[in-house]
């Protein structure tokens, strides 16, 4: 009896050992999972229904005036409100949303739907891993602006959508331009050059050096013929350009980041209008290619005053309140 007992605890005991190394083998074998989120976009309900006040009055569309005989019937006959007066003028929106796909889609599906064009959009995670934040920038009416801001901030993944356009900001934009060192003559020839644009000169053909002789003798043009220029004088047309490129860059407070046997590229960070008056001064140049990132701003934070100098000078621009900032 003793020995079949001790059999029976044998044959539990390499039973529940099989088990245990095959378990193990198979978690070896299991692929290596992501780590899971902190949150998902159910974190961003809870913090708008936490700290969600009651959103001002939409700012008025048009103030009262009086109607033409033409908007007064063709109300009463369509029931459609008069054109709107209101100007339009450039809006930064800063958008803090959930790390997570689709989300940019659904943006751009609110802002496509009210017929706004996107003149930039930057997108990059925060320093907190599961929020990434967008710096959109549009154009249009102030009531309508914000009419979409709230339909934007009522998303599920959208933690908080500020205004930034009375806010006093920091805003830059990234530029990478490629340019020409041979001189504008040639940029044709470079941008049929390809990737590379090195200066592609079709040859004619037969029957066309043959017209354009021709041509020649019968008007007897004694015109002379152009020679190309010599290498000598090539290298001493590029380093004049470069140079040239190199002091209007240093003005700008732009850097060349690549040089190549045919052109450079430039790098500048700086406000929107002069990135464009910098591509406006290199155009003569030659531009072969230019990218640019778009805007980014950040909220400047105000300088706290002493109690000893509350009666200096006042500032002109009002301090972002900390209660509307986003998490982060």
């Amino acid at each position: 009896m003793a020995s079949l007992i001790a059999l029976r605890a044998r044959a539990a005991a390499r039973i529940v050992s099989l088990r245990t190394f095959s378990s193990s083998l198979r978690v070896a074998n299991e692929p290596p999972k992501p780590p899971k989120p902190i949150d998902d976009s159910t974190s961003a309900l809870d913090y708008k229904a936490t700290h969600r006040l009651r959103p001002p009055p939409l700012p008025t569309m048009d103030l009262p005036r009086s109607r033409s005989a033409e908007e007064a019937v063709t109300n009463i006959l369509y029931n459609t409100p008069p054109p709107s007066l209101q100007p339009f003028k450039k809006h930064i929106l800063n958008c803090l949303v959930q790390n997570e796909p689709g989300v940019l889609s659904r943006v751009a599906g609110i802002l496509a739907g009210r017929g706004f064009n996107i003149d930039s959009l930057v997108v990059c995670r925060t320093e907190i891993r599961d929020l990434s934040r967008m710096c959109i920038v549009l154009s249009g009416q102030d009531g309508v602006i914000e009419q979409a801001r709230r339909q934007l901030e009522d998303l599920v993944p959208v933690w908080a959508v500020l205004d930034y356009t009375e806010t006093r900001t920091i805003a830059r934009e990234l530029l990478l331009v490629k340019l020409s060192i041979l001189g504008p003559e040639y940029l044709e020839d470079q941008l049929a050059g390809g990737p590379s644009h090195d200066p592609r000169v079709a040859q004619p053909s037969k029957m066309e050096q043959e017209t354009v002789l021709a041509e020649h003798f019968e008007h007897c043009t004694d015109e002379p013929h152009t020679a190309s220029l010599t290498p000598s004088q090539a290298l001493r047309v590029k380093h004049q350009h470069l140079q040239s490129i190199s002091t209007l860059a240093s003005q700008f407070g732009a850097k060349i980041v690549d040089v190549s046997e045919n052109s450079v590229i430039v790098e500048l960070t700086a406000k929107t209008s002069r990135v464009e008056a910098f591509l406006k001064l290199v155009k003569p140049f030659g531009i072969l290619e230019a990218a640019r990132t778009g805007l980014m701003a950040m909220p400047r934070t105000p300088i706290g005053r002493h109690g000893d100098e509350e009666d200096g000078p006042t500032d002109e621009g009002g301090a972002v309140d900390a209660s509307l900032l986003p998490p982060g």
